[in-house]
């Protein structure tokens, strides 16, 4: 059953191939494609993705992951036409990546539970030739902060920068909030317009370092911070268009309601839920 599965995902992949040679030879608009022109549509399909993983909508997963697939079969394509790399070299980079990486699956490395995995995949990321030459500079700059915060702290833990006990990221939290707080009241006591703009910044730059800092104990724990936040920003959307559809409904804007009106309706909507 298996060997079967292998035999026709190698068919339908090598169809793929055809169809991609075919499209870049005859449809004008794939044939003048750039691997600089893909780039924000890929980015694109990428967030389509993420969109369907985080509904847990199956189908859509598997719609946006052929849409992510025929985007790796698109850069390889172009490279492959000006010499630079072909899909096989892809395949194969990434064939050779994961069996060094996985010392203890391909070898005889001896590992205890994931955090270990996760320990010696980075070791060994920077061991490579063209490894990371520092801890962090495998962490995109382009990513979203909020990942990029996770992915930093991740990598740092990786090598033991990390505490030791993950109650004590609350002392951090505590310390960062007071520090933010503080700022706030300096803005609000501040006169004139250059010590406004001062204690803007300061209270800005404090804000980053307590939000890094929950980040951090959301790591610590488990949970990621981007994935949660992304959960509440549905829940807010939902809620909200709950009261603007109620509102329309009784021939309202919201701007003719009340606040009261308003949470009302938002306490209907969490009902609904």
């Amino acid at each position: 059953m298996l060997e079967n599965k292998k035999q026709e995902a190698a068919e339908a992949f090598l169809k793929l191939l055809d169809i991609m040679d075919e499209l870049r030879e005859k449809c004008p608009w794939d044939r003048e494609q750039t691997i600089d022109s893909l780039r924000p549509m890929t980015i694109e399909e990428t967030y389509e993705l993420s969109d369907a993983i985080m509904k847990n909508d199956m189908l859509n997963i598997s719609k946006e992951l052929g849409d992510i697939l025929l985007h790796i079969i698109f850069y390889s394509k172009i490279a492959d036409e000006k010499n630079e790399f072909t899909i096989i070299d892809v395949i194969d980079r990434l064939c050779n990546k994961l069996v060094y990486r996985h010392p203890h699956v391909f070898a005889s490395t001896q590992v205890a539970d994931a955090g270990e995995v996760i320990k010696n995949w980075e070791q060994l990321k920077r061991s490579e030739k063209d490894g990371n030459r520092t801890v962090l500079s495998g962490v995109p700059v382009s990513l979203p902060s909020l990942i990029k915060a996770y992915r930093m702290q991740e990598k740092a833990a990786a090598v033991g920068f990390d505490w030791e006990e993950r109650s004590q990221v609350w002392d951090k939290v505590h310390e960062e909030l007071g520090e933010f707080e503080r700022e706030l009241s300096a803005m609000g006591s501040a006169v004139s317009e250059e010590e406004k703009t001062k204690a803007s910044a300061r209270a800005e730059c404090e804000l980053g370092d307590f939000i890094f800092s929950l980040v951090n104990a959301a790591r610590l724990y488990g949970l990621n911070p981007d994935t949660a936040l992304e959960r509440t920003n549905k829940k807010f959307r939902d809620r909200f268009t709950y009261v603007e559809m109620k509102a329309g409904e009784s021939g309202r804007s919201l701007k003719e309601m009340s606040l009261e009106e308003m949470d009302g309706l938002w306490n209907e909507a969490k009902q609904t839920e």
